[in-house]
């Protein structure tokens, strides 16, 4: 997967894509991040990426030129999506990931900020607007950090045990289930006698019991669609 991120802060992702999971999978070239700077568009002196509004209003926009410069310069691959990440569009979620990880090779990002940008980016240059929800962020580049992390992680060889990935939450509409380990009691508190019994059926029976529970309990809206599904 290649990612290009088209950011005013290139040193916000430094430290996060060199950490972890994610700074080893591209260490290994399972993904690939390329960031560029829009002030490197610009064309006047004091390179100059925002405006004000037409018709008034509070705030500056982001222009329109830099960014079409910006995300011009790359070279596209087939299979890309050019993502602008906006509290205006789609809310983020597990099966969304699923999609770009499975369908894209190349996700161009565009990193809002101030007021936003110019409406001519949305109708002529992105093909798909991505929120984290229905709050507003000082910047587009937290998002983006996130899509990069979910799509990573979802990428083959990027987790030890891809099982692992089939059983998290999100994953068939449920929750996940709770988790324990060493000690069996702390502070009086034991781990469930069934996770200590040896029974592979019971235990599998146990956990999908309480990714049903868990789910009707805190989060209605999944609980019904697992039940549309289910029932």
């Amino acid at each position: 997967m290649h990612f290009d991120v088209i950011t005013l802060f290139p040193d916000f992702f430094t430290s996060p894509l060199h950490s972890g999971l994610i700074g080893r999978a591209l260490a290994k070239q399972i993904a690939q991040v390329n960031l560029i700077n829009p002030r490197d568009f610009t064309t006047d002196k004091h390179h100059r990426v925002d405006d004000e509004p037409y018709g008034g209003g509070v705030g500056m926009l982001l222009k329109p030129e830099p960014i079409f410069a910006a995300v011009e310069s790359l070279a596209m691959l087939p299979r890309k999506e050019i993502i602008l990440m906006s509290p205006q569009g789609e809310s983020l979620n597990q099966p969304l990931l699923q999609e770009l990880a499975r369908n894209y090779d190349q996700l161009i990002l565009i990193c809002g900020h101030y007021e936003g940008v110019d409406e001519r980016v949305r109708q002529h240059l992105v093909t798909r607007e991505i929120s984290l929800g229905d709050f507003v962020l000082t910047c587009g580049e937290i998002p983006a950090l996130t899509i990069i992390n979910g799509v990573t992680r979802l990428l083959s060889g990027t987790v030890g045990k891809a099982e692992s990935l089939k059983t998290e939450s999100f994953e068939a509409d449920l929750l996940d289930y709770p988790q324990y380990t060493r000690p069996a009691e702390f502070r009086g508190w034991s781990v469930p006698e069934v996770l200590r019994s040896g029974n592979h059926q019971a235990i599998a029976t146990w956990r999908k019991q309480a990714q049903i529970n868990r789910t009707r309990d805190r989060r209605p809206d999944l609980w019904a669609k697992w039940q549309e599904k289910n029932t």
